[in-house]
């Protein structure tokens, strides 16, 4: 049986909702949009009734809050809201559909039009749903086999692809939690964030097999051509873009193709951009991607010691990487090793540093 949200400041609504939605559904009355997001915490609504005049949030403040809030976003961003209302306002409707809602229903409500409305609009939304899913897993198949033939010509960074996407999910999950570049995290989609970033290091089709998986360290001329990879990386899902109507998925999967190898004071690749001009995917998985290279082995090193990786993290805040990304990243850095660890052992590589 489907949840239904019913959010009005008036108990004789409340009543006449629930009235008419017990028995078809599983009906929650909630009298203020602070409960509404309190309830949510514990129980998933298929669709929500959301009166547009309250006196403590109004209507169209809790609409906002839920596609805008990070800590709401997961919660309720893709839920289904019809407005109640009891004035017939056009720019009031307007207004609400601008914000995602998709449908008003004026009150008093007839029981047999609600329920229609209701079950029009729940059918509807699973169909978008599946549509969606149905794409969502094309998407992330053809991202797996790309990056997998990206790394499959790479002998040197073996699993490199898989760890530095969980990296990625352990530092995005700590800047939700903090509050940290919220309102440009809040405009993200996270499930297409992160299949996204196993393209981060597409450009390196175009480079050279002796070079990439040369076993010795390279001469400036070579490293230069290694260097280019983050400018092909760019242009290739730059020309996917352009023959595609997407705009979200492959614009994050750009970001952090082109732009990991920038640094916060400037001295990057390949634009030498600096500071927050610096695209925020880039920046965060400029951490996850050097993390990586530190604790992994090379054939000009051996593997770094988790805490040498850290501290050299840690150390070069402000120069290489954003202050505020190295704040977060200190909260979380163990899990990284513990990710790395379980990652190693499922794929049986073995070249990554142990803790101590």
């Amino acid at each position: 049986m489907k949840n239904i949200f019913v959010v009005d400041d008036n108990d004789t609504n409340l009543v006449a909702a629930k009235t008419a939605l017990d028995g078809t559904y599983k009906t929650f009355t909630i009298s203020t949009a602070a409960r509404l997001f309190k309830l949510a915490e514990k129980i998933k609504p298929d669709l929500i009734l959301l009166d547009v005049e309250m006196p403590e949030m109004d209507g169209f403040t809790a609409m906002k809050r839920m596609k805008t809030d990070p800590e709401l976003i997961p919660l309720l961003a893709n839920v289904p809201v019809i407005f109640l209302t009891a004035v017939s306002d056009s720019a009031a409707e307007l207004h609400g559909f601008e914000l995602g809602a998709v449908d008003f229903i004026s009150k008093p409500f007839s029981t047999p039009i609600l329920l229609k409305r209701i079950e029009s609009h729940i059918e509807t939304d699973k169909v978008i749903k599946n549509s969606q899913q149905s794409l969502r897993d094309m998407q992330n198949a053809m991202i797996s086999v790309i990056s997998e033939l990206v790394e499959n010509r790479d002998k040197v960074t073996g699993g490199h692809i898989e760890r530095t996407q969980q990296y990625l999910k352990i530092l995005v999950d700590e800047l939700i939690r903090t509050n940290t570049y919220a309102e440009q995290i809040s405009k993200w989609d996270l499930t297409l964030l992160l299949p996204s970033a196993q393209l981060h290091d597409v450009g390196k089709i175009t480079i050279s097999d002796l070079i990439l998986n040369k076993p010795a360290k390279l001469t400036d001329e070579e490293f230069n051509e290694i260097k280019s990879h983050a400018a092909e990386g760019e242009r290739i899902i730059n020309e996917i873009i352009g023959k595609t109507s997407d705009d979200g998925y492959l614009n994050h999967a750009k970001m952090f193709a082109g732009y990991h190898h920038e640094k916060w004071n400037g001295s990057g690749y390949p634009r030498g951009l600096s500071g927050v001009d610096i695209p925020l995917e880039g920046r965060i998985m400029a951490i996850a991607d050097v993390y990586d290279a530190l604790v992994s082995e090379r054939p000009y090193k051996k593997a770094f010691t988790h805490e040498k990786a850290v501290e050299i993290i840690l150390s070069d805040s402000g120069t290489h990487f954003d202050p505020e990304l190295v704040k977060a990243f200190s909260n979380i850095a163990d899990d990284f090793w513990i990710q790395s660890m379980v990652i190693s052992e499922n794929t049986g590589n073995k070249k990554v540093a142990v803790k101590g």
